[in-house]
């Protein structure tokens, strides 16, 4: 029992675990970007070069990150993202463009990207992010993570539509409301778990039972759930 809380907790959560898929038209940045994670540890487990094959490899041997650039051959990087997600809704995408464009950002992020970072970033900056997102905060370039924010707070201004047959969702714990509380203020799960002294993975335990609970498929319908309920202002 000591042995796998002293030796493999703290370590491989942070490193071996993380499974990495690289997906970029470019080799030379491919590679460059596969071995720079590589070396600090992560398992980069594939790569491709087009949205075809990203899918295909993804589904074979199923990472826990896909860093994904958006302009691919074949098929765009919002597709790949969108049927990946969908079908693997654990599956964390870190989108990794030389596009600062709004439209860019957004449109990847309602397609379940997790974040958005631009190829300017540095070695350590990637790293960083890879690890956040396989722990799933969102992980944005500075700059960028407001309008994403402000973006959740336009959608909830025009509410998706329901079946008028369907029932109400099932009711939340008092837990899971407190954190989805502070998930629609724009807290990272760290930030969440800090601020009601419980662990990282209690965090993600309830945000991932209120997602099943209501039906969502991905954290931008989690806070517009959040923001229509009310929730960011309680």
């Amino acid at each position: 029992m000591s042995e796998h809380t002293d030796v493999n907790d703290p370590q491989q959560p942070q490193q071996r675990e993380i499974r990495v898929m690289v997906v970029d038209d470019h080799p030379m940045w491919r590679d460059a970007v596969a071995r720079d994670l590589a070396a600090a540890g992560l398992d980069v487990v594939a790569t491709a070069g087009d949205g075809p094959e990203a899918v295909r490899r993804a589904r074979a041997v199923g990472p826990d990150v896909l860093v994904l650039d958006l302009n691919l051959p074949g098929m765009p990087g919002v597709q790949v993202c969108k049927e990946l997600v969908g079908a693997h809704p654990a599956l964390r995408v870190l989108v990794l463009s030389a596009s600062g464009e709004h439209a860019d950002v957004l449109e990847a992020v309602k397609s379940g990207a997790t974040g958005y970072l631009l190829k300017s970033a540095g070695a350590e900056e990637l790293i960083d992010a890879v690890r956040r997102t396989a722990a799933g905060d969102p992980v944005f370039t500075p700059g960028l993570a407001g309008l994403v924010l402000g973006e959740y707070r336009r959608l909830a201004t025009d509410p998706a539509p329901t079946a008028s047959d369907e029932p109400k969702a099932p009711q939340l714990t008092d837990r899971e409301t407190e954190v989805l509380r502070l998930v629609a203020k724009g807290l990272s799960y760290k930030q969440i778990a800090e601020r009601l002294v419980i662990s990282h993975r209690t965090v993600q335990n309830h945000v991932q039972n209120t997602l099943g609970k209501l039906q969502l498929h991905n954290r931008v319908e989690l806070v517009r759930y959040a923001i229509e309920a009310g929730l960011d202002d309680a």
